[in-house]
């Protein structure tokens, strides 16, 4: 019994060892970083503590556009300037999630 589990092992085992590797190439080196340029329309988050209150604030090139508020207890809210002129505006909907949407039938 052990002779004939043996030789199933062998045998199940020997086209592994057989297979060797086709002409291995070296790894190519790997890409140069992004410019800083590239880096700079990633927001920049900074998070303050001000008394109870956590402020999280979103910038976009040094322009502050959001702002969160996280009080203690209770919901966070928004306040974000939505026409760009840094007068900042309560949503409580938080930050909008642009869907696509496309009509897929009409009758």
């Amino acid at each position: 019994m052990r002779r004939t589990l043996f030789a199933l092992l062998l045998a199940a085992s020997a086209p592994v060892f057989a297979q060797q590797p086709a002409g291995l190439e070296p790894i190519p080196e790997p890409p140069p970083m992004p410019a800083e340029d590239a880096l700079a329309d990633e927001p920049e988050v900074t998070i303050v503590k001000r008394g109870d209150d956590t402020v999280t604030e979103y910038r976009i090139r040094g322009r502050l556009y959001m702002v969160k508020v996280t009080p203690p207890h209770g919901v966070p809210y928004y306040l974000v300037d939505k026409e760009g002129n840094g007068q900042m505006v309560r949503d409580d909907r938080g930050p909008e999630l642009a869907v696509p949407m496309w009509v897929i039938k009409s009758w």
